[in-house]
């Protein structure tokens, strides 16, 4: 497989993963820095590939953690990896975020599942439970008030392929509109 290749392969199973709850890449892990200085990860659902502009979309509860530290700081990682191709990916970048209302947070949520709105609704994410008096109880069951959209631009990736023997590496530098800036081989 060439440089060029791995990239197109690389964005082509992002996309996938995002029908596929079974692909390696369908959970990735969101990394970011919180006000202490300190990296945070945690996994989430990749819902949304926009392989020409090399965007990666997630969807979260605006009242998170990882929502507040990425406002401060929009600067993040997305690391996933794929046990059965046995592939690592290490995105770097910027976030941008869609507050409840916007027209992007408005049209994921009339695309999710009653299911899946319905993991918005409640206390916010990391309160202890039962101690959720600072939201009124009809604000809470609508889990709309508090979806957002995180749309992650790669700057650059990090492909690293683990084999049997001779593992394989590249790095791929990404413009702001998606091209391919640089590429090369690297040693593992």
């Amino acid at each position: 497989m060439n440089l060029g290749e791995v990239d197109a392969s690389t964005w082509s199973s992002l996309e996938a993963a995002t029908n596929d709850p079974q692909s390696g890449f369908r959970f990735i892990n969101l990394c970011s820095v919180d006000a202490a200085g300190r990296p945070q990860a945690r996994m989430v659902v990749l819902r949304r590939v926009d392989t020409a502009a090399r965007l990666l979309e997630i969807h979260t509860d605006t009242r998170s953690p990882k929502w507040l530290e990425l406002s401060h700081n929009p600067f993040a990682t997305i690391l996933g990896f794929c046990a059965s191709t046995r592939v690592q990916l290490r995105l770097v970048g910027a976030v941008r975020l869609y507050s409840p209302g916007s027209e992007l947070a408005e049209k994921a949520w009339s695309e999710l599942s009653t299911w899946t709105r319905s993991t918005y609704a409640g206390g916010p994410p990391g309160n202890e439970l039962g101690n959720d008096e600072s939201v009124p109880a009809e604000v809470e069951a609508d889990g709309k008030t508090f979806f957002g959209v995180v749309s992650f631009h790669a700057e650059s990736l990090d492909w690293f392929e683990l084999r049997s023997a001779d593992n394989r590496r590249a790095v791929f530098g990404y413009s702001h509109l998606g091209a391919v800036m640089a590429a090369r081989w690297i040693n593992p």
